[in-house]
């Protein structure tokens, strides 16, 4: 029985973001894809504070600066990669704090256990799991974070509403995300190598945040809003210059359109 198209997506992430934590040695090597670069978040002294090993390269923004967060908190983080944002993190909330990273990667999940071992964190834990369904206990985060990666996931909603679950009451997120002010031509949206990059599976901004109100989170507040490919400049990673290419799209064409955001909501009482 053939797989649902949607499902078909996640293998091909699962796939191209498997081998990117196979083949980047570290923060200075060749990154094959990526939804991003370290100019549009970190600054040098947080990223300073980690394995460079955990810094692939991938994100769209620096959530975890916006979250807040205080000793003894409970943090997750979607997507977690290398370790960035849980190792950032630990560091916040302290040796009485926990931080869970999520990711559906084993080869991602294996360098970040490797990374935590390194750098010697003992409020870590990375857990392989889809976000539509995470592998965590009903209220049982105070903040979660997530760093470019739910626009990679077909079932938005599903996240949310996972996130939802997962917060404490009062609880909240802050998350850097693709959206988009406008339509992407054609050939773009059906490119799967665009999905993979960051870009085809973006939604529109009103879509974006009406599927986080209607999960039930509230108190939405955007934090910062970037033109993506003008931020990135003339530094565009090798597979958004592919996926331009393939399509015959120009970067011209789409400034303005695809924007990284950074965003603040909560679980109500």
């Amino acid at each position: 029985m053939d797989k649902p198209a949607s499902e078909g997506i996640v293998d091909q992430v699962k796939e191209r973001y498997g081998r990117i934590a196979r083949e980047t040695s570290g923060c200075c090597g060749p990154v094959p894809i990526s939804c991003g670069t370290v100019e549009i978040g970190y600054d040098a002294k947080e990223l300073a504070s980690i394995p460079e090993e955990a810094n692939l390269g991938l994100g769209c923004g620096a959530p975890v600066e916006r979250l807040g967060l205080r000793a003894g908190e409970t943090v997750l983080d979607l997507g977690s990669g290398g370790g960035i944002d849980v190792f950032l993190a630990a560091h916040l909330v302290g040796p009485t704090g926990r931080v869970f990273g999520v990711d559906m990667t084993p080869d991602m999940l294996a360098r970040a256990r490797a990374n935590a071992i390194k750098g010697g964190y003992t409020n870590v834990e990375f857990r392989e799991g889809r976000l539509e369904s995470l592998p965590i206990d009903d209220a049982t985060i105070d903040a979660v974070t997530s760093n470019c990666v739910i626009n990679l996931v077909p079932d938005k909603a599903a996240v949310f509403r996972e996130i939802y679950r997962v917060l404490k009451p009062r609880g909240r997120l802050v998350v850097s995300d693709i959206v988009l002010d406008g339509n992407l031509p054609d050939a773009l949206q059906k490119s799967i190598l665009a999905y993979v990059g960051c870009l085809a599976g973006a939604l529109q901004r009103e879509r974006y945040f009406e599927i986080v109100r209607a999960e039930g989170l509230r108190n939405i507040e955007v934090l910062a809003d970037v033109d993506f490919l003008a931020a990135l400049g003339n530094n565009l990673p090798d597979d958004v210059r592919m996926v331009l290419e393939e399509s015959g799209a120009r970067v011209e064409e789409l400034l303005g359109i695809v924007r990284s955001v950074t965003f603040r909501a909560e679980k109500p009482v």
